[in-house]
């Protein structure tokens, strides 16, 4: 199951709130900790890796901050969480730079697993920063349209289960 950790949550909403609150000028880190309830010890660490990747810009001392380095619109939920994250390729042979996997030509699995690859990089890379402080609350205002197989969203079971299912009942 591919899960989301603290740190690419985090990143995200920092992200997000620096969109929201950074436009005109650094934000102190105290002041994004205070907003987002995270600690500034683990914030630091977020921010430093948002930093080096070249995402945002700091400057220490009085009136020094952070602030992003570019437009919201010009950040999309995807290259935020690959940064934070490493990789949201749902599986190990899918991951940017992994070796070939030996089992690649036979294996029956992988058409599914570059499939959902695909929709998980579609997704998070259709929706920028900019779509994220324009509708908070309401989520189906910023998803980005995604051409799903009309099978899969007309079964009501997944396949095979339907007729164990019935056979039951008969």
């Amino acid at each position: 199951m591919m899960m989301i950790s603290t740190r690419g949550r985090y990143a995200l909403r920092v992200m997000a709130d620096m969109a929201q609150h950074g436009r005109d000028g650094y934000l102190p880190l105290k002041e994004i900790a205070d907003r987002q309830e995270i600690s500034e010890k683990y914030l630091e660490s977020i921010l430093m890796i948002l930093v080096r990747q070249g995402l945002l810009t700091g400057v220490r001392g009085k009136g020094g901050g952070y602030r992003l380095t570019r437009p919201p619109e010009a950040y999309t939920v995807g290259e935020i969480l690959r940064l934070s994250e490493g990789s949201l390729a749902p599986v190990a042979c899918l991951e940017e730079g992994a070796d070939p996997c030996p089992r690649r030509e036979k294996c029956v699995t992988l058409p599914m697993w570059k499939r959902l690859d695909d929709l998980i990089r579609q997704f998070f890379d259709g929706i920028t920063l900019k779509d994220l402080m324009a509708s908070p609350g309401k989520p189906d205002a910023i998803l980005p349209e995604i051409n799903a197989p009309a099978e899969a969203s007309a079964a009501p079971y997944p396949a095979g289960k339907q007729e164990k299912s019935q056979r039951k009942h008969e």
